[in-house]
């Protein structure tokens, strides 16, 4: 469940990736590890193991530090499948102890930094322009589709009939999050279950996008970077400069009286 996924992107900005010569708190990987991959594997659905059942518990460790490496700064888009070897490489190697890391870090940590950023503003503005030309498709092919001065595409599918929320209540939808390649990123929709928060806690294009909407009603909103999670993008999930597009059903409005 993602419902942090709407929250202000305050909250989530991701921090630029740092390489700094610090040592890994390998105990509390390891117990974050057991945590999530019970979870995980709690609530999967079989099929084919690389490696022999004995030998599996060690694989799901690896699994779950590349889920945590994976979601910096998106990194693992970032990286060749040969770099990819050499960071196993050097895991491996530290893990070993057969490296000085202080060392390492101290003279090609600036370096790698360099890397990933230039990289990073490639890919962001990529992503961007991919953003810009499905806001203007998208406008395009719909007649009813409307864009705010800030930037928001509102779409109404059903008419609402009851309250309209202001930015002080709270709020019960069902809303289904796609990136502008159709890829699902989060879906209340998928899981069966509405959710409900306080409107003014969440992304600005959904502040502003809910407030033109009544109970009852259905809309597309399409949230460019600036109303969304700008360049901080949310962990592995959306990358950094994505224009997203929410269909969302508004169920219930509660304001402060309520």
């Amino acid at each position: 469940m993602m419902v942090a996924t709407l929250l202000s992107s305050s909250v989530n900005a991701l921090a630029p990736v740092s390489v700094r010569p610090q040592r890994l708190a390998v105990r509390n990987l390891i117990a974050a590890a057991r945590t999530t991959t019970t979870r995980l594997m709690s609530s999967a659905s079989g099929g084919s193991s690389p490696l022999g059942e004995d030998k599996m518990p060690f694989y799901a460790l690896g699994v779950n530090l590349a889920m945590q490496v994976g979601g910096q700064g998106n990194i693992k888009t970032l990286l060749q499948d040969e770099e990819l070897e050499i960071v196993l490489q050097g895991f491996c190697d530290n893990l070993r102890g057969h490296t000085d890391e202080r060392q390492v870090l101290q003279t090609y940590g600036p370096a790698l930094n360099q890397i990933l950023q230039q990289r990073s503003a490639q890919l962001m503005q990529k992503v961007q322009q991919a953003g810009q030309a499905f806001v203007t498709q998208f406008v395009t092919q719909n007649p009813g589709a409307i864009q705010t001065e800030s930037g928001l595409v509102f779409l109404e599918t059903r008419a609402g009939t009851g309250a309209q929320p202001t930015v002080d209540d709270t709020v019960e939808v069902h809303y289904h999050g796609t990136l502008t390649d159709g890829t699902v990123f989060d879906s209340s929709v998928d899981r069966g279950q509405t959710i409900t928060f306080p409107l003014g806690g969440v992304i600005r294009g959904w502040q502003e996008g809910l407030q033109l909407m009544q109970e009852g009603g259905k809309a597309t909103l399409i949230c460019p970077p600036d109303l969304a999670y700008g360049e901080a993008g949310s962990g592995d999930v959306i990358p950094p400069g994505a224009t997203l597009q929410f269909e969302v059903e508004l169920f219930k409005v509660n304001t402060p009286s309520d």
